[in-house]
């Protein structure tokens, strides 16, 4: 691998160092939507809720005037007693029972085993990417440019899930939540698809053989590269 070449390499892993990150914090949080219900009237408690991929978060609010950014129950960040549930599909009980019939719970299940997809891939584009150092390995930073595209293509898949998760639950009869606003977990979904894709193609960009010098000469008379 040539030294420019290391040089384009270690600035790339650096974007998707952090697009990783960003995909990691969205994955392992539950501030992907913040729901709210109705304010009737002021100096009373409303019930807001959080969710993510794993868990939805109850907070009762005490709510003295009129959120000014017009959420309803709110903001999320006022003082209140929380109270966090797992969905059913890793626990029990009454509170996930509820949470099942209210927000179609296969749109949740589908956006979580799709993200632990993108998890995997982002491991073996990882793997790729740390072995292609090695002399005459160069080539695995091909297939580590598309593990991280394919990560990326993932995790806006479920970015898009959840966001009919989200309209389901609103449009829903039988649930008290009539506004929604996306958080900062949602925010990182979306700028880790962003970075892991543009990382992934500029990796296949530089693992790409070197055009011709000339116009006579064809990709199979160019120059090979040369090997640390």
């Amino acid at each position: 691998m040539f030294e420019e070449q290391v040089t384009k390499v270690k600035i790339i892993s650096v974007v998707i160092v952090i697009g990783m990150s960003a995909m990691l914090a969205a994955v392992v949080t539950d501030h992907w939507a913040v729901l709210s219900p109705r304010v009737e009237k002021l100096n009373a408690t409303c019930e807001a809720a959080h969710f993510g991929l794993w868990r939805l978060c109850k907070k009762t609010i005490f709510i003295v005037k009129e959120d000014p950014q017009g959420k309803g129950c709110g903001p999320i960040s006022l003082p209140g007693v929380r109270n966090c549930s797992y969905f059913k599909h890793f626990t029990s009980g009454e509170e996930a029972k509820v949470f099942e019939v209210k927000t179609q719970k296969e749109y949740n299940i589908s956006a979580a085993a799709i993200a632990i997809f993108s998890l995997f891939f982002m491991i073996l584009g990882t793997l790729c990417v740390i072995f292609s150092f090695g002399k005459g390995r160069d080539y695995l930073l091909r297939p580590a440019g598309m593990f991280f595209a394919f990560a990326g293509l993932c995790i806006i898949i479920a970015v898009e899930v959840m966001r009919q998760s989200v309209k389901r639950m609103i449009d829903s009869d039988e649930t008290v939540w009539i506004d929604y606003y996306y958080s900062w977990s949602f925010t990182c979904a979306c700028a880790s698809f962003t970075l892991l894709i543009l990382g992934g193609a500029a990796l296949l960009l530089i693992s790409m053989p070197h055009m011709p010098r000339n116009p006579w000469e064809t990709c199979m008379d160019a120059e090979p590269d040369t090997l640390d």
